[in-house]
């Protein structure tokens, strides 16, 4: 009788052992959330505030600037990365309107003003802007077929994930986005002095788990390679977070010529010059979504 109550005690500190770990790690690789202090009304844009639906019934929350003109007109998504908010890429706002897009900017969920969710995943990021590419070729004034997407880091990476899955996104922007989770979450467990065996390689399996995906579905360096648009990847030379490797071997499994590879001066949030850099942008999405 004692050896099976050890053996109970045993499997039941174990069990309680292994759910504390799961729980410390999920809280580890939580975002931290930042509300946005500003909005494009300090870039003098008119916006209105908009909200809609993820499949699981969360709120999602944002601005649109809506483009000037008549008729149907051309947009762009932007997607924030890991523990940012819409207003992150608001910079890219007024370039774009100039440009003739309505502009969307929004929070993922667990991000910004956007409700919580039990977690946040590059997957769930590319659901989330899924929502919004629905939400958009839903407004008569928007020609659903001219809507590009523009994603930085993971909102990158889920760019690329959604315009793999779809034929109806007429271009993709991505801003510093990584090659592969796997070598992100190296990267991470690196900085934090876990080691690898075994402790990172079960942290690995298991936010895999947690998920639903494996990482090899949704890397970049193989979303590429089923992308149907065009697509411009843009990267930090100095970027230490995710270093400019990466965009190149990204780069190297590209489909075809329509993906270019844009190397700009700056680090994974500043790219210095951000109004030079955004004239680049603008003629890329205007090239391949109006043809000049």
């Amino acid at each position: 009788m004692s050896v099976w109550l050890g053996l109970l005690v045993g499997v039941t500190a174990l069990a309680l052992a292994r759910s504390a770990f799961h729980a410390a790690l999920r809280r580890s690789l939580a975002p931290a959330r930042e509300i946005a202090t500003t909005t494009p009304e300090a870039l003098g844009l008119s916006f209105s505030e908009i909200s809609f639906l993820t499949a699981n019934q969360r709120r999602l929350r944002g601005w649109l600037i809506p483009a000037a003109g008549t008729g149907q007109q051309p947009a762009a998504i932007l997607l924030h990365g890991w523990s940012g908010n819409a207003a992150i890429l608001l910079p890219l706002a007024q370039p774009l309107h100039d440009a003739g897009f309505t502009v969307l900017l929004f929070d993922a969920r667990c991000h910004g003003r956007s409700d919580e969710d039990s977690f946040a995943s590059l997957p769930r990021f590319a659901e989330d802007m899924e929502h919004a590419l629905d939400w958009l070729q839903s407004q008569p004034q928007i020609d659903p077929r001219r809507i590009a997407l523009i994603g930085h880091s993971v909102g990158a990476g889920a760019a690329l994930l959604l315009a793999a899955r779809r034929d109806d996104v007429a271009a993709v922007v991505s801003l510093s986005a990584f090659s592969h989770p796997h070598t992100m979450m190296r990267r991470f467990l690196a900085a934090k002095h876990v080691p690898y065996v075994p402790i990172g390689w079960y942290s690995l399996r298991y936010v895999q788990h947690v998920i639903g995906h494996r990482f090899d579905d949704i890397a970049p360096v193989n979303t590429i390679r089923r992308l149907k648009c065009p697509a411009l990847l843009v990267h930090g030379q100095d970027d230490v977070t995710v270093p400019v490797t990466e965009a190149h071997t990204i780069y190297a499994a590209r489909p075809d010529n329509r993906v270019r590879l844009k190397l700009i001066l700056g680090t994974h949030d500043d790219f210095g010059d951000i109004e030079q850099e955004a004239a680049e942008l603008v003629d890329f999405l205007r090239a391949e979504i109006w043809g000049s």
